[in-house]
């Protein structure tokens, strides 16, 4: 078999399986050797009834005391009943799983596995995984991956594909030969995928992961390095000269623009008139006003006699940066055109044609921007979000679109890196830091907490949501059952619920769900219907809520400082004060001294530096540290060596005329 082989072509799975595979994006196997475990679980030792500790994970062996009782609560289905040994009992709780009944039976055995919780005088165990003994002890003491799943789609269903698929392809091809990968002391690249799935110690993980991690970086450097070479060979296309309108828009804005904000709009004007076609990045700390300096651009373009577009992460920031554009733009006679897939049929063609006309000057949008149904009469510049990764691929789709022309791209990061690692990842590749912060924006009031602060914490969002402002819960976890390393969004939003009751209305997003659906859940908070919302970090980048005053963020201490940062920006940006509560569920001095740094500033490129100093490998066992710049393993602080030992890589290939195919990830 290839690795481009369909899902479908392993054993076992069949059409209803491969629904499911794709749900989590997995189509070929290529996908599915690169779905990575979100994290590692050992399971402890089985212990007894007597020695469980509240909040603590514990392995036991009980007999089932009673019949389970299903009952129905607030619209979900509750499965409970006693279980115990000799020396004392718990009660097990299951929710939404009615259908455990039949192979849960009275008098017999089983191992529950499971965070203990104190309810009154009884502990209890919810939502336990549950294995006969035998599997039980076959299991303990051993690293077992946990993946990221969807309903429908199992651990055991995972882990089985994963095993026929390294049995169905027994060689890959390493573009590393064996003195290179001696000289840089890395593994072979078929055996560390394979430990990256099916881990014997810590210390091999760590090998294998270091590999998994080079190529990852090695690949995105030569991406960057491809696209600065096609850069300096590309001619301008549509040089610009500055307009009187940008000047005119900048002094009817009703804020003075930063320093920063001023040297990268200049920036952008000589990049425009130059030989080359721009290809600059904006990088700048969250609030720090790139929005403003894109729309300076898009003005620029389109007086010069040219369309624009904007690309944006998600739906609902589209019609957000649609809005304001549309009410901005207005008076300078721009005609600004949405364009994503939540529109109908209709209103997509009508759309089309306005860009395909030139009656729209700027098209705002999703990916919808750059599918093949879409035709531009002038594409000059393009403005995308760093979550496409620089618009490698979809600038080459861009171009055929500028009638072989070659348009101007810029691109935004809100992801603050320091200089030395920025130089190593960009290279000199055009860059523009923006440091400073509107003068008008309130600094965010920042407490780190324990959770025993989490009461006083829901008494302060419902005072700040009956002042009439909104709030973001963040959560590590999607449900139960995935990782042992935190809260989970979906029962942490039924449970507020129940305790605010109608007074708060509580929404959940995360990102398992359906497009359309976090459009709608997303859209709901943006337009004040939904007072708090519950998340994952699929919030951190893609709505602008000026009215939320309250970010709190649930075991802080498993995430990275820079991606902390990067949650706290989305408050703080309207005129009222805003307040961020980390809490450090560790109770260990080591996290709680880490966190204390987002105490001290907001300062996003300082936290970056910190970050790169304090981060260590110790923690990769746990959650993903960061999502920077898309790596699924990779952390550019924890593996800044790693980094480095890729960009030394790269520079002594330039000559290198491999594929990005031979390099797997």
């Amino acid at each position: 078999m290839r690795l481009s082989d369909d899902i479908s072509s392993i054993r076992g799975i069949g059409e209803k399986s491969a629904a499911l595979f794709h749900k989590v994006g997995i189509f070929s196997l290529k996908d599915l050797i690169t779905y990575y475990p979100a994290s590692y679980i050992t399971y402890p030792p089985i212990s007894r009834a007597c020695g469980v500790s509240p909040d603590h994970k514990a392995a036991l062996l009980l007999k089932v005391m009673d019949e389970p009782k299903v009952v129905h609560i607030r619209g979900r289905v509750m499965l409970s009943f006693n279980a115990g040994d000799d020396t004392g009992k718990l009660k097990i709780i299951f929710f939404n799983a009615p259908y455990l009944k039949k192979s849960i039976k009275q008098d017999t055995y089983k191992v529950f596995y499971g965070t203990v919780k104190a309810r009154g005088s009884h502990y209890e165990l919810v939502q336990p995984r549950m294995y006969p003994e035998d599997e039980y002890r076959g299991i303990s003491e051993r690293m077992l991956p946990v993946y990221p799943l969807t309903k429908g789609l199992t651990e055991k269903a995972v882990t089985k594909a994963m095993i026929r698929a390294f049995e169905a392809i027994p060689e890959i091809e390493d573009y590393l030969d064996d003195d290179e990968r001696r000289k840089l002391g890395l593994e072979p690249l078929r055996e560390s995928l394979y430990y990256m799935h099916f881990p014997e110690n810590e210390e091999g993980l760590l090998h294998a992961r270091e590999r998994i991690v080079f190529d990852e970086f090695y690949r995105f450097i030569r991406a960057v390095k491809r696209l600065k070479s096609d850069n300096e060979r590309s001619s301008n296309d549509f040089p610009m000269i500055e307009v009187a309108e940008t000047r005119r828009l900048i002094e009817a804005l009703p804020f003075r623009l930063t320093d920063s904000q001023t040297k990268a709009y200049e920036d952008i004007i000589k990049d425009l008139g130059s030989e080359h076609a721009m290809n600059r990045l904006v990088e700048g700390d969250v609030g720090s006003g790139k929005t403003a300096v894109a729309m300076l651009a898009m003005l620029t373009a389109v007086k010069n006699g040219h369309q624009a577009a904007l690309m944006a992460p998600t739906e609902v920031l589209a019609f957000q940066h649609m809005q304001k554009l549309s009410k901005i733009m207005e008076p300078y006679g721009v005609k600004c055109v949405l364009l994503t897939g939540a529109l109908s049929e209709k209103q997509k063609r009508e759309a089309r044609e306005e860009i395909r006309s030139g009656a729209a000057d700027i098209v705002i949008g999703t990916h919808a921007l750059i599918t093949d149904l879409v035709e531009y009469r002038d594409l000059a510049l393009v403005i995308t979000d760093e979550q496409h990764r620089f618009g490698v691929k979809q600038r080459k789709t861009l171009s055929d679109k500028a009638d072989g022309k070659t348009p101007h791209v810029l691109v935004m990061s809100a992801t603050p890196i320091p200089r030395t690692l920025a130089i190593i990842l960009y290279g000199d590749l055009d860059i523009s830091v923006m440091t400073d912060r509107p003068v008008d924006r309130l600094r965010v009031r920042n407490a780190l907490v324990g959770r025993e602060y989490r009461q006083t914490a829901y008494n302060f969002i419902k005072k700040e949501v009956k002042a009439g402002h909104q709030a973001y819960i963040i959560c590590p976890l999607i449900e139960a059952g995935e990782s042992d390393k935190g809260e989970n969004a979906t029962e942490y939003a039924e449970r507020l619920q129940d305790i605010w009751g109608s007074e708060v209305r509580v929404g959940l997003l995360h990102g398992r769900m359906k497009n359309s659906e976090k459009n709608r859940v997303m859209s709901l908070f943006a337009s004040g219907a939904t007072d708090v919302l519950v998340s994952t970090t699929v919030v951190e980048v893609g709505v602008d809520v000026p009215n939320a005053t309250v970010m709190m963020i649930e075991d802080a201490q498993n995430y990275g400082l820079s991606q902390l940062h990067q949650l706290r920006g989305r408050i703080g940006r309207g005129e009222a004060q805003s307040y961020c509560i980390f809490v450090d569920t560790s109770e260990g001095k080591k996290a709680s001294e880490r966190l204390a740094i987002l105490n001290k500033t907001n300062d996003g490129f300082e936290i970056a530096s910190e970050d790169l100093k304090l981060r260590g490998p110790g923690d990769i066992f746990g959650l993903r540290q960061s999502g920077e710049l898309g790596f699924k393993v990779g952390d550019i602080y924890t593996d800044a060596g790693i980094l480095k030992k890729a960009s030394e890589y790269a520079a002594g290939h330039t000559d290198d005329t491999a594929s990005d195919t031979d390099v797997v990830l």
